[in-house]
């Protein structure tokens, strides 16, 4: 019987308690807070049957926090907040003697940096309290980098190429939108491409390198070269990489838009003065925009997402394909929400059941890759994304 603390009631946070709700044994009581109460009502009232409580909170205020944490009792407290918040929930964390878990690294507000050094660096507060920090739970970061340490584990002596490969085919209908925050989502696509080569990282320009790849049952389509915090974890934990990239789909509609965003400054992270009132063009860009919470009813089509690998195994040099197909339409008629939050949602959860199960508990801070592979690719097949393996095929990169 396990107690867990969910921040965060985007799409995200609606699959997670969707998923934990339906699991007593594992999951007895769950509370979902938000700054929101009344998100976390509708989702609670979605699910039914009294298994999620709801509470008020503002994720940016430890003390806050910290009564919260200390009136309800968690065992972990899972966070799908904004990224922004990571430090002060593992704050609220040690100071109530609780294990965490996230999605996303933080990122600080001023600076559009995806980096793990902030929470990396709370290392020894948590070894020393004796609690679990699990970073990155979510597909990517989260399933790609389980999908590396399961390879490497099973059919690698050495990884020396690692592409992770993502692929969104859906249809939402709306001329624009991003599929999770937007401001977290433009920040992210319109950094400079960054790879690990050679024991060093390269730089690019925003979608400077880019290449038609073909996904499993979707077919060719336009991949581009960006940068994604696993990699920083995993060029750390698997050192014979020689090479680790990360390649995303965009269409040619959402790049013009995103072309035209940047060029007008809309993306900016820096505050402005307008009407004698300080805003920031990034935020109020996300009040415009269509909620991504909103675009699951409307989606048609599937996400790729997988790992193109290649080393050697026995002396040979061997390729290795691994890679999950969810759809879109039966991510929304299972939770309401749309595919790139089903696929962040259900590892998450399962990252929650690998600690309260003791599978993934050991005092300190990890990243998903630093665990035993097996038993989280064991769930992701009983929960909604299988995943499919395929051996010595052309990786195209």
């Amino acid at each position: 019987m396990s107690k867990v603390l969910v921040i965060g009631a985007g799409g995200v946070g609606t699959v997670v308690v969707h998923k934990m709700a339906g699991l007593p044994d594992v999951f007895s009581e769950i509370m979902l807070a938000s700054r929101t109460k009344s998100k976390c009502d509708d989702i609670a009232a979605q699910i039914g049957g009294n298994r999620v409580k709801t509470a008020q909170v503002d994720a940016d205020n430890v003390p806050e926090l910290i009564d919260l944490i200390n009136s309800f009792k968690p065992d972990l407290v899972v966070n799908v907040a904004l990224p922004y918040q990571d430090l002060t929930i593992m704050d609220a964390c040690l100071e109530t003697g609780v294990s965490y878990l996230d999605t996303a690294n933080y990122e600080p507000k001023d600076e559009a940096k995806f980096e793990y050094k902030w929470q990396w660096a709370y290392q020894d507060k948590f070894k020393n309290a004796g609690l679990t920090a699990i970073l990155g739970c979510g597909f990517d970061p989260g399933v790609t980098s389980v999908f590396t340490a399961y390879a490497a584990k099973h059919h690698f002596d050495e990884i020396h190429y690692l592409d992770i490969v993502d692929c969104n085919a859906g249809d939402h209908g709306k001329a624009f939108a991003t599929n999770f925050n937007p401001e977290i989502n433009i920040r992210e696509v319109t950094q400079k491409g960054k790879y690990w080569e050679n024991g060093q990282w390269v730089y690019t320009e925003p979608h400077e390198i880019h290449k038609p790849l073909n996904y499993p049952e979707i077919g060719p389509k336009e991949s581009y070269l960006i940068y994604h915090e696993e990699l920083e974890s995993l060029v750390k934990n698997f050192p014979t990489l020689k090479r680790a990239r990360f390649w995303m789909t965009f269409g040619q509609e959402y790049l013009t838009h995103l072309r035209v965003i940047q060029n007008i400054g809309m993306a900016g992270i820096e505050p402005v003065m307008y009407n004698g009132v300080e805003i920031v063009p990034i935020q109020f860009l996300k009040a415009v925009l269509p909620n991504p919470g909103d675009l699951g009813e409307n989606y048609k089509g599937w996400t790729s997402i997988g790992c193109r690998i290649r080393g050697i195994k026995d002396g040979k040099e061997k390729t290795y394909y691994v890679y999950n197909n969810c759809s879109h339409e039966v991510a929304y008629k299972e939770t309401g929400t749309q595919a790139v939050s089903y696929t962040t949602g259900v590892p998450c959860m399962i990252g929650a059941m690998m600690y309260l199960k003791g599978t993934w508990k050991k005092p300190g801070v990890y990243n998903v890759e630093e665990f035993n592979p097996d038993p989280f690719m064991e769930q992701l097949n009983n929960h909604g994304l299988p995943w499919v393996e395929k051996h010595n095929v052309d990786l195209e990169l």
